[in-house]
């Protein structure tokens, strides 16, 4: 996704942010407290800094990663102001629990490789292929003579149910025991920026926030982008969710000022 498909994410996400920020901010805090999902967490995080650079007397605090129980428990006792949270998300059940739940993005998960891999587009088949262990080298795809260092997340992780639904082969594929499972985001991006030959599932927020040093992979040659994404052309995508007390009230004028000035 390109630096001007993000600034349209940045427009539409702080129509959800300014809401939860500007009503924190009504009962004279100073520090927006957010945490839960580490997924969610690069996008959001960058549309804070946006946000700070507008309105400098908030400060936004993230915490390291809540559980789905654990998140809505955080916002029920104050100790948190803004859940977040990604894909499967109940809006229902949390409405009912008395919170404000509104969808404030969709972003691409892509199939992202080390700088060093020649290959810029891969077929579900041949993504198959490297998690099952056959294609073990990127010149079998296209690439560099250079050995196949494949990533993944926990089966429990949103980035690996939405790449298993998205990419059909992948649905019921046991992934090769050469798969480095690896358990926290970061560590991924850690990964897939150091590592010659890395190839994972990761967002095109962390792509974009590498310096260069990951590239996303078009799939059976359609690009993650701002068009292709918004008119379902490429599919494997996740919603990110803001997660409110129902007791805050939202800002209408300041929601305005900041979406037209984005």
């Amino acid at each position: 996704m390109s630096i001007r498909s993000s600034r349209t994410v940045a427009r539409i996400a702080f129509v959800a942010l300014i809401p939860s920020l500007c009503s924190v901010t009504a009962s004279a805090q100073t520090t927006i407290k957010i945490d839960g999902s580490m997924g969610s967490m690069p996008l959001v995080q960058a549309l804070a800094k946006v946000f700070q650079a507008k309105q400098p007397g908030v400060a936004t605090e993230f915490g390291k990663g809540l559980n789905p129980k654990a998140r809505i428990d955080a916002l029920s006792t104050g100790t948190i102001d803004i859940a977040l949270a990604s894909h499967g998300l109940s809006i229902d059940a949390l409405t009912r629990q008395g919170m404000q739940v509104t969808e404030i993005a969709r972003t691409a998960v892509v199939f992202a490789a080390n700088a060093s891999v020649g290959a810029d587009s891969l077929t579900n088949d041949q993504i198959c292929g490297i998690f099952a262990g056959s294609v073990v080298n990127w010149k079998e795809v296209g690439g560099p003579d250079l050995a196949i260092a494949a990533r993944a997340r926990p089966e429990s992780e949103v980035d690996t149910e939405v790449v298993r639904a998205g990419a059909g082969c992948l649905k019921s594929l046991a992934f090769a025991v050469t798969v480095k499972i690896v358990q926290r985001g970061s560590d991924m991006t850690k990964d897939l920026a150091e590592t010659k030959g890395a190839v994972g599932m990761t967002t095109t927020t962390v792509v974009e926030q590498s310096g260069g040093k990951i590239k996303a992979l078009a799939l059976n040659g359609v690009v993650a982008d701002e068009a292709n994404v918004s008119a379902g052309k490429y599919g494997i995508v996740r919603e990110i969710f803001f997660g409110r007390e129902g007791r805050f009230e939202p800002c209408g004028p300041a929601v305005h000022r900041i979406h037209s000035q984005s």
